[in-house]
């Protein structure tokens, strides 16, 4: 399918909304099951429907779909903000003595997370040259899980070698996480070149007028997703849905 014609569907499914296109907005906190049995299984998989306002609605549930779509990814999630979605990323994959390999090109607010908060949390940053290629490979340690990439660089616009990178790490087993924001989505597919997760700030392009505040996670498989869903709702990140109807 053309992405022109996926952009009119993705996340759309007017048989379950009465043959309307669009699915309308739901707002919700506490959510009702008829029996308490029906609770208890919910509660045991949070993300297998509507269990809570923070895990999602449909509204939220529709957009995310779309975006896992557009990136093709085998799911995705929505958080407040591009920042948010960095975060959910990091920090769903990074603990204590753990150590992340970051592009020198990275967006600012993303070297004040690593250089504050991630580091303060005993976690260590290397910065290294967005052109490296394959050379991330001399960088990689022990106790390194994550290469943080980003294509084109946020201000200064190298486009980095995903590919070698990607493959470096694979080879080391650690996980590579891009910034997608420039593409959108649309002109990029990072898991076609190796990337394990795709953030975005949908604040930028997917909103694209300047009225509401987005972040996206896309991923490559389904216990990724898990891992960094419930890691996100566990700090309390959640997407309005009148901004994901957006």
């Amino acid at each position: 399918m053309k992405k022109d014609t996926l952009l009119g569907h993705a996340g759309r499914d007017p048989a379950r909304q009465h043959g309307i296109v669009n699915p309308p907005v739901y707002h919700a906190s506490t959510v009702t099951f008829p029996t308490v049995a029906a609770l208890e299984a919910a509660s045991k998989a949070p993300l297998e429907g509507t269990y809570y306002g923070r895990y999602g609605t449909p509204t939220q549930f529709a957009f995310e779909d779309a975006v896992a779509q557009l990136e093709g990814a085998s799911h995705a999630f929505a958080v407040p903000s591009g920042m948010a979605a960095i975060a959910a990323a990091l920090t769903g994959l990074l603990q204590a003595g753990d150590h992340v390999l970051v592009t020198d090109s990275v967006y600012f607010p993303t070297r004040k997370l690593c250089d504050g908060r991630l580091k303060g949390w005993g976690i260590e940053t290397t910065y290294y040259d967005p052109m490296i290629g394959a050379g991330i490979a001399d960088l990689i340690r022990a106790n390194t899980k994550v290469v943080f990439t980003e294509a084109p660089g946020s201000l200064t616009f190298e486009v980095q070698d995903i590919p070698a990178i990607a493959a470096a790490a694979r080879a080391a087993g650690v996980l590579v996480v891009m910034d997608n924001t420039w593409s959108a989505g649309l002109y990029c597919q990072p898991f076609d070149h190796g990337v394990d997760i795709s953030v975005q700030a949908a604040t930028k392009y997917i909103v694209g007028h300047s009225d509401a505040m987005l972040g996206t996670v896309a991923v490559r498989d389904a216990a990724l997703y898990e891992r960094l869903k419930l890691a996100a709702t566990g700090l309390g990140f959640h997407a309005a849905p009148d901004d994901c109807y957006l």
